[in-house]
């Protein structure tokens, strides 16, 4: 009777064990959580400000149907003040930042080099990138640009929405092999093959499970194991050991004669490659204006960079400061012309800080001259995106790109790098001509 017991009783509680553990995995797998826009605020502002830098990105549309396309285009520059903490981009993988597997990506491309494999990648040097997306899933979902790198993990590029229509049913992944064979979709060919085999591995495991739970298995065993004079040679019977042979047996039939299947099945495979890419840079532009950045501060309660800096025009043409881009956020000069004419109506206006960049003096700096400006990057974007907390890190060096254009639009790119150190000024004294308010 006491036996009976405590073989029902360690029974149920199997049972119970098992039936909260399936609980627990339907509840994660049926029940998804939310999402809304991606966690690139989550970053730590080293890692926006001083590793990739995306400009000119475009998204040819901002609705697609199930199936439809969505090509982003746009270029990247990998700053030269490396964060030392970071691996250097040895090996990188173009990919795009979606919140899950809701678009496709069917092509990709660095520099007009198809980006289906990891490539090095260099610093302080310009790559161009495109990449072809199909919509999968519907809804209303923020697509970015993304670069992995081993050993520092994705770097987000600007994100803008994409809305995608119709019935995640109708989506079909056609492609044609390089025997030629066509394949209607990809996303489920194959599929049969992958439930077959895995419930037959399924199969076997509760299989041998079952042999062992139909026995008492906790206290019997523990008495056994414990008690002098317990009989130890019930635990493994010798059914036991015949019944383990025959299903080890078994396996290395299923395995080597399912082997044999699939290899007539499919007798040319190529596996997957483990090479890298070799993409070689655009073509080096100098930097026209020679930046140097003699102090740069924060106004906390202004939400506000100040920089002084020193500009030298080694061209031969006149330029003027247009844009200040740091961490995806576009600081335009609203009194240069050209840089206005470069936003695109559809750009995330949530990248486009209104107040944009001030700068004390915005007369074109001539070839040859040199002059000291103070610039201003005010807006709570320094705040929402998370970006101010840069001034509690042990290295506060921020990093961006400052955008320099001549009178005909031809621009040129010049990086700008300096301390992020916190002040707390005078709210009613924060103006970029007014120098004692800002870095001076």
């Amino acid at each position: 009777m006491r036996t009976f017991c405590f073989r029902k009783s360690s029974r149920v509680l199997v049972i119970l064990s098992a039936a909260a553990a399936i609980m627990q995995i339907g509840i994660l797998t049926f029940v998804p959580d939310a999402a809304l826009a991606h966690g690139e605020r989550n970053q730590e502002p080293f890692l926006r400000m001083r590793t990739a830098h995306f400009y000119d990105v475009k998204w040819s549309t901002n609705e697609i149907p199930v199936n439809g396309e969505i090509v982003v285009t746009g270029k990247f520059r990998l700053f030269p003040i490396w964060p030392v903490n970071l691996p250097l981009p040895e090996a990188a993988f173009l990919g795009n930042g979606t919140p899950g597997p809701v678009l496709a990506r069917t092509e990709s491309y660095i520099n007009g080099v198809p980006a289906i494999q990891s490539t090095k990648l260099e610093l302080n040097r310009d790559y161009e990138f495109k990449t072809v997306l199909k919509g999968r899933v519907p809804g209303h979902h923020h697509v970015h640009p993304m670069i992995n790198v081993m050993g520092a993990g994705p770097l987000l590029g600007p994100g803008n929405w994409l809305t995608v229509t119709g019935n995640e049913s109708d989506f079909k992944l056609p492609i044609k092999t390089l025997s030629g064979e066509t394949i209607d979709n990809l996303e489920t060919w194959g599929l049969g093959r992958v439930f077959f085999w895995h419930g037959l591995w399924v199969a076997i495991a509760i299989v041998w499970l079952v042999w062992w739970l139909r026995r008492p298995l906790l206290l019997p065993r523990f008495r056994a194991l414990t008690e002098k004079g317990g009989d130890r040679s019930q635990l493994v019977t010798s059914t036991d050991r015949l019944f383990g042979a025959g299903l080890l047996v078994a396996t290395i039939l299923i395995v080597f004669f399912g082997f044999q299947a699939t290899d007539a099945a499919y007798p040319r495979t190529v596996p997957l490659q483990g090479s890298r890419a070799t993409v070689e840079p655009l073509p080096e532009v100098p930097e026209q204006v020679k930046v140097v950045v003699n102090k740069s501060n924060y106004d906390v309660p202004g939400r506000s960079l100040r920089m002084n800096v020193t500009l030298t025009n080694n061209g031969s043409t006149p330029a003027q400061l247009g844009e200040f881009l740091t961490s995806n956020q576009r600081f335009i000069n609203h009194e240069v012309s050209q840089a206005m004419a470069t936003v695109d109506p559809s750009y995330p206006k949530e990248l486009l800080p209104p107040n944009g960049l001030k700068v004390s003096d915005s007369r074109p700096l001539k070839p040859g001259e040199t002059k000291t400006v103070d610039i201003e990057a005010a807006d709570a974007a320094w705040e929402t995106e998370r970006l101010s907390s840069l001034i509690n890190d042990p290295d506060n060096t921020l990093g961006g790109l400052l955008f320099f254009y001549d009178e005909h639009g031809k621009r040129t790119i010049s990086n700008v790098s300096g301390p992020m150190v916190p002040v707390f000024t005078d709210p009613d004294n924060r103006t970029a001509e007014n120098p004692k308010g800002g870095a001076g």
